[in-house]
């Protein structure tokens, strides 16, 4: 009986390892495929380039923080892929006693968007994967987190935090405050559902979120949370201006005026 579970034990692990490997091969051979229709350095230069682009030192470092904290806490510990992660969220699938989660890294995300793919197929997983790991090769981690922040969707069909920032608030993405950045970063999780033209209330339930996971991971005290929280952040603009593609309808909003916000100390 002892060598026939032996046995077993060792056809599975076989099974393991050679699944694995035709896992990543596939990823290799798609991330090829992917780029020979346009590297990812090209789409990288690319995204630099546009008109609208802000460099690293142009975001309010609030931003980056409340980023990190809801979407990749381990972002700067692991590299393009988060292991422990990319296990929970598979196990998640299958086992209903584990809450489902997702085990995209920041670096993911990037390349998702970059390439426009936005399904979960097993072979864009793996291309994913590999193409994040060449991501991180080319660009520093910082480099990467400020394409993020670039390209992603916050909503209101405002891509990009230039366009986030001075659409819901009229200002430059280097003078948000922290209640404004916890409040933009839990958007791009479901644009659709906490967009703050329509869904404000539930962007602020997303905000706390972000503020208990920002503590949890000790970028500030549970005061700082509720202080930030209890701050005014609600958008003052709607600037259609801004919009990609969709013209928001000032009338809509139930919004006037543009008030003017004091900023709160960064953390």
């Amino acid at each position: 009986m002892k060598k026939f579970f032996g046995g077993l034990l060792v056809f599975l692990i076989a099974c393991l390892i050679a699944g694995l490997g035709w896992f990543f091969y596939i990823g290799i051979e798609t991330a090829n495929e992917f780029e020979s229709h346009q590297s990812l350095e090209s789409l990288v230069e690319t995204t630099r380039a546009k008109e609208d682009y802000v460099p690293y030192d142009q975001v309010a470092s609030s931003l980056y923080q409340a980023t990190v904290a809801i979407e990749d806490a381990r972002y700067y510990q692991h590299g393009a892929v988060d292991i422990p992660a990319l296990i929970r969220a598979a196990a998640s699938q299958v086992l209903p006693f584990i809450p489902k989660s997702g085990g995209s890294t920041i670096t993911m995300q990037v390349v998702k968007n970059l390439y426009g793919m936005y399904h979960s197929s097993p072979r864009w997983k793996a291309a994913e994967i590999v193409l994040a790991t060449r991501l991180e090769k080319i660009c520093s981690k910082d480099e990467i987190l400020s394409l993020y922040v670039n390209i992603i969707n916050y909503g209101d069909h405002y891509h990009g935090i230039n366009a986030a920032s001075n659409g819901y608030f009229g200002i430059a993405p280097i003078e948000l405050n922290p209640a404004q950045s916890t409040l933009l970063a839990g958007i791009p999780q479901s644009p659709s559902n906490f967009e703050l033209s329509t869904h404000f209330e539930q962007a602020k339930a997303k905000q706390k979120l972000v503020l208990n996971a920002m503590v949890k991971n000790k970028m500030i005290t549970q005061e700082q949370a509720d202080e930030i929280y209890a701050y005014p952040c609600q958008p003052t603009v709607f600037s259609p201006y801004w919009q990609t593609g969709f013209a928001w309808s000032e009338n809509q909003t139930g919004i006037s005026g543009s008030e003017s916000l004091i900023l709160l100390p960064a953390f």
